[in-house]
């Protein structure tokens, strides 16, 4: 009978990794689900876009609207039906529809036009004083669950979600905010879109605060980090870095061992933002979507890692 060390000597190494990763994956059923968000392509048509999400591994398509991209308002000119028969065409659902203008309290016509159209997630920025700490993050957070009752009853009337992102300069940023959410939210409708871009200056502490909150505060995660590109003109190749995989400093390892440690059943977003806004992160169709597949190579390679 061969010996492990002999076995490893006369098989190629591909054949090894390969069984391995079986193996690996025999042990442990974790994955990530993934949306497409349309902003990745600025404003080209949804005829267009809608043919990406099977490309890119991704089970619906996040509908982002102006200034970041404008297939929300594409889908209002399209009208109801026309835009059903289009997802229908291409065998896509809307999954989320991510709509900061509309703020936390003025989501309940589109929480049930996604509904309508298969989605069960609402994606929008908090309300309150700016990035808050300590006891001052307790009290925001405290006061804008309470606001957020009605919209939340309403969530669960329809079953979709409020996913509420932490941003800069917003009551939902700091690192305390984030603890006191997970603390005081009893709604399984409401939850953090957590965006690791914005806890850039907290990285260290990334991991944990996925591990404090929890799966069940999670229904929603941006696989993005800051790079000097984000907010102003860069290089391509600088502004590039916000997405997995593409030499920023994030170690996303670390970041799906968390994932996993919670056991992760929401969506995540392979997502960066062009300088300007509105325009598609690279030239072509064809560009953009190799794109989010390198990062999504990457990832699974984390998720392997990890295993």
């Amino acid at each position: 009978m061969l010996s492990r060390r002999d076995f490893l000597r006369t098989v190629p190494a591909a054949a090894v990794f390969a069984a391995l990763s079986a193996k690996a994956q025999a042990k442990d059923d974790f994955k990530i689900r993934y949306t497409l968000s349309s902003a990745l392509y600025g404003t080209m048509p949804l005829d267009v876009i809608l043919p990406e999400v099977a490309k890119t591994g991704a089970e619906s398509i996040d509908i982002w609207c102006k200034v970041h991209g404008d297939q929300r308002e594409q889908a209002t000119a399209l009208g109801e039906e026309a835009f059903a028969a289009l997802l229908k065409k291409h065998g896509v659902r809307v999954g989320s529809s991510t709509r900061y203008p509309l703020g936390p309290f003025k989501l309940q016509e589109e929480m049930a036009w996604v509904k309508k159209h298969g989605g069960d997630l609402v994606v929008c920025g908090c309300v309150g004083p700016k990035n808050p700490e300590g006891a001052a993050a307790k009290a925001a957070i405290a006061k804008f669950l309470e606001d957020m009752k009605p919209h939340v009853a309403k969530a669960a009337e329809l079953g979709v979600t409020i996913a509420v992102e932490n941003h800069v300069n917003q009551a939902l940023h700091h690192p305390d905010s984030i603890k006191a959410f997970a603390d005081l939210n009893t709604s399984p409708n409401l939850g953090i879109a957590f965006a690791p871009h914005h806890l850039h200056e907290w990285q260290d502490q990334i991991p944990s605060l996925i591990r404090y909150a929890g799966a069940k505060n999670l229904p929603f995660i941006y696989f993005q980090e800051h790079s000097e590109g984000i907010f102003k003109k860069a290089s391509k190749e600088v502004e590039m870095q916000q997405l997995p995989g593409n030499g920023g400093g994030l170690d996303y390892r670390l970041v799906v061992k968390a994932l996993r440690d919670v056991r992760f059943k929401g969506v995540a977003e392979i997502f960066m933002h062009p300088t300007p806004r509105g325009i598609p992160i690279l030239p072509t169709v064809g560009e953009i979507t190799a794109a989010v597949n390198k990062s999504r190579a990457y990832l699974d390679k984390c998720i392997l890692e990890t295993a």
